[in-house]
């Protein structure tokens, strides 16, 4: 009789109760919905993806500018344009090495249209004026080219930074309508019932989180590296479209 009263009155834990020892991230994340986990899925792949391209901007772009520096400076050195067009291959990776490319090459095709001779005076000076247009638009054109380049893959982390956070809210909505779900069909809502199901909601969020915040801060911090460096070449297009007016007024 005694052992009865013992029995009764031993507590009996729910069924979907966790043991304390698997309360932690990892089990519950595994342990989550298909919707949510799903969820979590998604946002891991976005997280490691967003990461791979911070790493790849990092250096692609520390290159770019550091090759612009050197290609400036040898510029600035160069006595004859020509030498330094035939020395531009070795600044495949400089956005100013490319821009020149352009602004050089249009240069030389409009040298080669002047020589073969303009009798009127008129067309002189309309070649001229034609000739400066079209190599500042050829390097209008090539400083759009490499300034895009510059931003490829920043649109990703701005659509990680903006997206992840609503798509781990979605998951942690999901994951409690499931919560009150279960509290319904059992009827009871303490807390060991409910616990595990909200923790598996808001590792969504929180996972959206450490997706974004990283994404955010790279995209800002890129998007002024770009800005820097197309300040640059803005600014050596200029310099140039002034080498090349003074060129032609001494033809």
């Amino acid at each position: 009789m005694l052992s009865f009263y013992v029995l009764a009155a031993a507590p009996v834990s729910p069924p979907s109760a966790l043991a304390p020892s698997d309360m932690n991230v990892w089990s519950l994340a595994l342990r989550s919905g298909g919707v949510v986990f799903f969820v979590l899925l998604l946002l891991v792949a976005f997280s490691l993806s967003s990461w791979a391209v911070i790493i790849w901007k990092f250096f692609d772009l520390r290159r770019a500018k550091r090759r612009s520096d050197e290609f400036h400076e040898a510029f600035w050195r160069a006595k004859r344009l020509d030498h330094l067009y035939a020395e531009a291959a070795e600044y495949e990776d400089s956005p100013l090495g490319q821009v020149f490319a352009a602004g050089y090459q249009e240069v030389e095709q409009v040298a080669k249209a002047r020589s073969k001779g303009v009798e009127e005076e008129a067309s002189v000076l309309t070649s001229e004026l034609t000739g400066v247009e079209g190599v500042e638009r050829a390097l209008r054109r090539a400083a759009n080219q490499e300034i895009s380049k510059l931003e490829r893959l920043l649109t990703f982390l701005a659509t990680t930074a903006s997206a992840t956070p609503f798509i781990g809210l979605f998951g942690t909505v999901w994951g409690i309508m499931n919560s009150f779900h279960e509290i319904g069909a059992r009827g009871s809502a303490g807390l060991a019932v409910v616990a595990p199901g909200i923790s598996e909601a808001l590792i969504a969020t929180a996972l959206g989180l450490a997706a974004a915040i990283p994404a955010v801060i790279a995209y800002n911090h890129y998007q002024n590296q770009v800005r820097t460096i197309a300040n640059g070449i803005e600014n050596f297009t200029a310099d140039f479209l002034n080498l090349v007016g003074r060129h032609f007024m001494r033809m």
